[in-house]
């Protein structure tokens, strides 16, 4: 009898956890699309706001910057002082950049526009995925839920370039940000009601001078980057790279002496969950630049227009989200260790196969690479996000998350930073010397056909670089993986617990360790 009566509300809960989920869902596709959607788009972005080298560099990774360099210490403000106002309160942000970076008049404006709505990000992912774990108190289909959560994040990042095709072909290039506006709307709406105020307890507080060391190093070394890369070694790149370096060598030192850092050192104790991190990093590195420095080479190289080259991109996408969904059951078979080395083979084979593609022919070669790369990057956005959760317990579960995802959103802006400036260092070294970028060089009137064809030689040598580059680091890593990693290690995230949890709660809580449970 009892069984009986309590199944309709089992239902009723489980109805409640799936919508909650749906809720959160739209602004997660929202915080990963726009790390993307300017791919497609930049030609056209360039046009109207006349950006420098480095100021359209800037527009693309400030963004993944911003988001990266708050992550961590918004999930553990979500953690300490409520996920659902933070979740509010970010969407709100988002909404208000996504607003003024259509209205821009100017590459400075749209730059800072960029940064709100990555101010906004940061506060979304972290809680949002924190929220998962109050929503669903069952481990199997909390595992479930994760992984629906990072197939969400994957295809946000895989169709942001085909929904900015889609868009500019028929509107202007605002319209890639105010496509944002329904679903903030409808999140701003509907979560109040679904969701519930949960919080951390015994919060601890945040450590501003950590999120500034953070931050403002990160931007100092992209800074340096990014102006060698435009312009050639200079005492103030000098400066800035040392500046840089000097903040976030400080910022780790100060994690080790603080009860509560914005990042747990310790857990990179365990090799298999700096592997899987580093997973996360490199594979966000890879494919920003490539789908950056390829949706350029689509356009502008090999002359299709935006719509061509956004349905030229759906094959490596569709891949990238299957293999997404699907990874969680492989790895159930084969086991992290396994499908860890296959994600970075994959990647690494992937990425080498644009070295095939020519200033007059490849986009065979091109989508050969996009679908090849696009299975190594599903598996490692799937893997990364689960064992980053799996491996805390409830209360901590928003740091943990935005320890997973600041590696996806750092990767992403360093892609860009670092092999998106090697592309441009490429070009200018090689390039007809007329212009910084192959953009700005198509557009200068009265170029004949032999220095325009040299412009175009030039950039897919920058590609061919930044490929190359990519790929070995993905062959290093995966060698790394077999190297750290036991063939019996990570089979399952009940595993993972058992080993990372107990030495850092340990060292965290000491003498609390009912505080620091393992809850799956």
């Amino acid at each position: 009898m009892s069984s009986r009566t309590d199944h309709p509300r089992s239902n009723s809960v489980d109805r409640h956890a799936w919508l909650g989920l749906l809720v959160v869902l739209g602004p997660v596709l929202l915080v990963s699309m726009d790390g993307s959607v300017l791919f497609l788009a930049m030609p056209e972005v360039a046009s109207a706001v006349s950006p420098s080298a480095d100021q359209a560099l800037w527009i693309l990774d400030i963004y993944g910057f911003v988001v990266g360099s708050l992550l961590i210490a918004f999930g553990s403000i979500g953690d300490r002082y409520g996920r659902l106002r933070l979740l509010l309160v970010g969407a709100t942000l988002f909404g208000i950049g996504s607003t003024a970076a259509a209205l821009s008049a100017s590459a400075e404006m749209l730059i800072a526009s960029r940064a709100l709505m990555g101010l906004g990000g940061a506060t979304l992912l972290p809680s949002g995925l924190a929220v998962l774990s109050e929503l669903f108190t069952d481990p199997r289909q909390r595992a479930r839920a994760i992984g629906i959560f990072a197939a969400t994040f994957a295809t946000g990042f895989a169709i942001g370039p085909i929904l900015g095709a889609v868009l500019l072909d028929s509107f202007w290039w605002g319209s890639v940000f105010l496509i944002n506006l329904p679903v903030v709307l409808i999140f701003l709406t509907a979560a109040p009601v679904v969701l519930r105020e949960v919080r951390s307890t015994g919060p601890g507080h945040i450590d501003a001078l950590s999120v500034a060391l953070s931050a403002l190093g990160l931007l100092a070394i992209a800074y340096a980057i990014k102006h060698v890369a435009a312009y050639g070694t200079t005492p103030v790149t000098a400066i800035s790279a040392v500046l840089g370096i000097i903040l976030l060598t400080s910022f780790i030192r100060r994690q080790r002496g603080l009860d509560h850092p914005l990042i747990d050192l310790m857990l990179f104790r365990e090799r298999a969950f700096t592997v899987a991190i580093l997973t996360g990093l490199l594979s966000l590195v890879a494919w920003s630049a490539s789908a950056y420095l390829s949706a350029t080479y689509l356009q502008s190289v090999l002359d299709y227009s935006v719509l061509v080259a956004g349905m030229l991109v759906l094959p490596g996408a569709a891949v990238l989200t299957t293999s997404c969904i699907v990874t969680p059951s492989v790895v159930e078979r084969v086991g992290r260790r396994t499908s860890l080395v296959a994600c970075h083979a994959f990647m690494a084979v992937g990425l080498v196969l644009l070295l095939f593609t020519g200033p007059t022919h490849g986009v065979e070669w091109f989508i050969a690479s996009a679908v090849v790369a696009g299975v190594g990057y599903g598996i490692s956005f799937s893997l990364v996000a689960e064992t980053a959760v799996a491996a805390v317990p409830t209360e901590r579960a928003g740091s943990a998350a935005a320890l997973a995802e600041t590696s996806n959103e750092i990767g992403n802006a360093l892609g860009i930073a670092l092999l998106g400036s090697l592309a441009a260092f490429v070009f200018r070294t090689n390039g007809p010397d007329q212009a910084g970028t192959l953009t700005e060089t198509l557009h200068i009137q009265g170029l004949n056909t032999e220095v325009v064809q040299d412009a175009k030689s030039a950039f897919v040598d920058g590609l061919h670089a930044a490929g190359l580059v990519a790929g070995l680091l993905c062959t290093l890593l995966a060698l790394l993986a077999i190297r750290w990693i036991p063939a019996s290690g990570m089979a399952n995230s009940d595993d993972l617990v058992s080993r990372d949890a107990a030495p850092t709660d340990a060292a965290r809580a000491p003498g609390t360790p009912e505080a620091r449970t393992p809850t799956h």
